[in-house]
């Protein structure tokens, strides 16, 4: 498809707007959330049919914050706050993606086959994306299902200490599990546009290429929570504050300074795994 022709801007304009309607109508997007969801949703899709993977991120991290809902709010205070999106988490979840796919559309035109060789330049844009589209799912879904898991966490940067349900920071091996399939999921979104495209694909390279992203970028992100984003805890409620609120007296430090908020967090990993997933990662593991 090319990019921003009359088909692509008309797709784009159809299935952000019913993305943006349907997030409000159910809640998962507050009404400014929802003009981001349509501004990044239009400009993704207009740029080629890998725009929707984005979407597919979309989905199956609005599901997996749904699940449970009321088990994770009696577990962490930013449950009730975070399942509403706003504008911030919107673009801290999009925008360099989106960023990255406009600048293929005007550089290079049609999406192209990942190949190091004969498109070095282009190949490390469409591995940009895929690597923030599996960073972002794989830190959803970890902490989705990571905050359900049956045994408490560890704090990553002291994996001798174990720490409640929800703590930045706190990883699982339920959670890491997860965090690897958010990346396969987002590798193989990309692989099913891309057949859909007629463009030459690499299965196993871009599944496990999409596997390694979510793992590392994941990482990242715990490893700021765990140092940059403060968390609290409060043993009377049996739940987990992070300061972006009134935290009660009887609520003490786990661990973190407070430097990041969540949304800022979030935006930081994301940037380090796509600027590895397109200079480092994928020119390593497509180039095999």
């Amino acid at each position: 498809m090319l990019p921003f022709s009359a088909t692509a801007i008309a797709m784009g304009g159809f299935v952000a707007t019913v993305i943006a309607a349907r997030g409000v109508k159910r809640k998962s997007l507050s009404k400014a959330g929802a003009a981001a969801a349509w501004s990044v949703g239009f400009l993704s899709i207009c740029t080629g049919l890998r725009g929707f993977v984005l979407l597919m991120f979309y989905q199956i991290g609005t599901k997996a914050t749904k699940y449970h809902k009321e088990i994770k709010e009696a577990r962490d205070a930013a449950a009730v706050k975070g399942s509403v999106r706003g504008p911030s988490q919107v673009f801290a979840c999009s925008a360099i993606a989106v960023l990255c796919s406009v600048a293929h559309a005007i550089l290079f035109g049609e999406e192209k086959a990942i190949d190091f060789i004969e498109n070095p330049r282009a190949s490390s844009l469409a591995c940009a994306v895929i690597a923030h589209h599996a960073t972002c799912l794989a830190d959803t879904l970890a902490s989705e299902f990571g905050i359900l898991a049956k045994q408490n966490p560890v704090l990553v940067t002291q994996p001798w200490r174990r720490v409640p349900p929800g703590t930045n920071g706190g990883i699982t091996w339920w959670g890491t599990l997860w965090s690897g399939m958010g990346g396969i999921l987002m590798g193989l979104g990309t692989l099913l546009m891309d057949v859909a495209s007629g463009i030459a694909v690499r299965p196993t390279v871009t599944i496990c290429y999409g596997c390694a992203c979510g793992l590392i970028g994941s990482f990242v992100d715990s490893v700021l929570g765990a140092t940059v984003q403060t968390s609290y805890y409060d043993n009377e409620k049996k739940v987990i504050y992070c300061s972006e609120g009134t935290l009660p007296p009887s609520a003490v430090h786990v661990c973190g300074a407070d430097i990041l908020s969540n949304v800022q967090v979030n935006l930081v990993s994301v940037l380090a795994t796509t600027a590895l997933g397109g200079l480092l990662i994928g020119p390593a593991m497509y180039g095999i």
